[in-house]
């Protein structure tokens, strides 16, 4: 037996109780006479003494030759502690040491192995395994699992049934680009890794599960942006004869759940917002309501005034950051920069103070009077003491870029408090958006969403007018969970396949098994997916992913741990039938 309690065990009750341990160094301290050894495993920290006059000569020795991760075994008694340490479970006792096994010893590590530690990212990456020996990074996977054990209980005692579905499927044109896997067996043939089990679990609804989760591993191809992995979690869930009230009821209660059990939070009713209306307030589809700023439009009150560069704009609309009369002009400036960023792309801004008097100071005031500018504050909701901000041109490109200036002012204000939770439904999303580079439409969400009954007959006549059975669920200004009732009949999913511009050939050649099962007496269904890595985050209060992911790669795609993705040689290309160009 290498250890009889952990390292977060042992306390004032186990007094003069003889004991076994087990861990790593985490420090030791050598005052000659007297040695003191943090010893650490994932519980916690014990702290032993090796003392001259009562531990044996050759253990005393031994313990002076102790270096940071030696992965040790001791045997000793609990002796209570002089110098005591209330912020350690552990701090009112240490272990007197009579034996001492080093198990294996180590070379000095890359970096500290302590909370706040002096290794970069990069380095961390390097040497995961030793990162998660960091309290951070070791309670974030606790953390998860916890989550995970949560989604787990709760779909199970609502009758949902865990099934595993296939990573190796075929590849599909729609969505994001896929990871293939060639097949040996058949040469010239591939697999692909799965987007998500999306077929499957529609099959599974006309095999008659009735309610399917799983909490399984995605994968895309895609181009990687801030805070994405190649390979992705999703808890992936599926129902059968159910409308979209009982999907949300469902997981809405999910939601709650997680939130009271791993947060101690309680949330009434999530608050549900239309598509049209999350773009006219927010300027996206997941707006995060912990904070105000709504949009508010101003066409009819700033246009026709002989300003130019609002009466040829298709929008102009304004947001009133509250409290920010105060800034400086080298502070608003500043601002203008940031929106005329690359990354952001407005030509320009223009701002109001509303004063506490009540007055309005603007750029733009050889254009309007204080009449126009109070239209403007009541537009915008504007308080004295607010500043109002205005952007103007392209419709969807202005409340793009205002939304991205919205979410750095409520960053900077500090708005975003990790600790509030502010859930909400988006329904009633387009059913297909129009592409330029193609110029035909996609599913926005993909082709096996149902559109909504009433609104069948505008395929043929004013397809972007559809409207998905769909439903987002947005926690904080993140899309945490996706969903839609399904396409079940034949006829439909061949319509829908027509509008995506398949033919009945290319239709049949990727999803004629799933309109072929159709054909048998598919129920109607749906479902919802959340992602699992960025739900986590967010109960954690952090913003990357990466802290909850094991063993994450870096923003290129790569396991620099491991060196992957890597070369392989040329009999295995042989084998699969592979030949590299030059």
């Amino acid at each position: 037996m290498y250890r009889s309690h952990n390292c977060g065990a042992l306390n004032a009750s186990h007094i003069n109780q003889e004991v076994t341990l087990a861990g790593w160094v985490q420090k030791s301290r050598n005052k000659g006479f007297l040695i003191w050894v943090d010893l650490r495993d994932r519980y916690g920290i014990t702290q032993l003494i090796f003392d001259e006059a009562r531990t044996q000569k050759d253990v005393f020795e031994k313990a002076a030759t102790l270096g940071r991760e030696f992965v040790i075994q001791v045997k000793g008694t609990v002796i209570e502690r002089e110098s005591k340490n209330a912020a350690m479970a552990t701090g009112d006792i240490e272990i007197l040491v009579t034996e001492l096994t080093i198990l294996n010893a180590a070379i000095v590590p890359p970096f500290t192995i302590e909370d706040e530690t002096d290794g970069g990212e990069d380095i961390r990456m390097k040497y995961r395994y030793l990162d998660i020996r960091r309290n951070p990074v070791k309670n974030s996977l606790l953390f998860r699992h916890k989550v995970a054990m949560e989604v787990r209980n709760y779909l199970s005692a609502q009758d949902f049934v865990e099934v595993e579905t296939p990573v190796l499927i075929k590849s599909t044109p729609e969505g994001a680009r896929d990871f293939v896997v060639p097949s040996r067996m058949n040469p010239g043939q591939f697999y692909a890794l799965p987007q998500s089990p999306q077929t499957f679990k529609q099959l599974l609804m006309v095999g008659g599960m009735d309610k399917y989760f799983q909490i399984v591993k995605c994968f895309r191809d895609e181009d990687l942006r801030a805070d994405r992995q190649p390979e992705f979690t999703q808890i992936d869930c599926e129902m059968a004869f159910v409308e979209q009230e009982d999907i949300i009821g469902v997981f809405e209660g999910l939601a709650s759940h997680l939130l009271k059990q791993v947060k101690g939070v309680e949330t009434g009713k999530f608050p549900r917002m239309t598509y049209d209306e999350a773009m006219r307030k927010y300027g996206n589809d997941k707006p995060d309501i912990r904070f105000g700023m709504e949009f508010g439009e101003l066409n009819e009150v700033a246009k026709h005034k002989d300003f130019a560069v609002f009466n040829n704009s298709e929008l102009v609309v304004g947001i009133a950051v509250p409290g920010a009369a105060s800034y400086t002009r080298k502070e608003i400036d500043g601002l203008i920069e940031w929106v005329k960023r690359p990354q952001v792309g407005a030509s320009g801004m223009v701002y109001a103070k509303y004063e506490a008097d009540g007055s309005i100071k603007s750029s733009v005031d050889k254009f309007y009077d204080q009449e126009d500018l109070k239209k403007w504050a009541d537009i915008t909701a504007a308080k004295p003491g607010d500043l109002i901000l205005v952007l103007s041109g392209d419709a969807h490109k202005t409340r793009t870029r205002l939304s991205a200036l919205r979410m750095e002012l409520a960053t900077r204000l500090g708005l975003r408090d990790p600790e509030v939770f502010a859930p909400l439904w988006v329904v009633d999303f387009p059913l297909l958006e129009w592409d330029e580079e193609s110029e035909r439409f996609h599913a926005m969400h993909h082709p096996f969403t149902s559109p909504k009954p009433e609104d069948i007959p505008l395929l043929e006549t004013n397809p972007g007018a559809v409207r998905a059975n769909a439903y987002d669920l947005v926690l904080n200004g993140n899309e945490i969970g996706g969903g839609s009732i399904r396409i079940h009949d034949k006829a439909t999913q061949a319509l829908m396949f027509k509008y995506l511009g398949f033919t009945e050939e290319q239709a049949k050649a990727q999803f004629g098994f799933l309109m072929d099962a159709f054909q048998f007496g598919a129920p109607p269904h749906g479902g919802l997916a959340f992602g699992f890595d960025r739900l986590v985050a967010i109960l954690g209060g952090q913003e990357t992913i990466r802290d909850f992911i094991a063993f994450p790669k870096n923003n290129s795609g790569r396991d620099v741990m491991i060196d992957a993705p890597s070369t392989i040689d040329n009999a295995q290309l042989d084998e699969l039938s592979i030949k590299l160009k030059n």
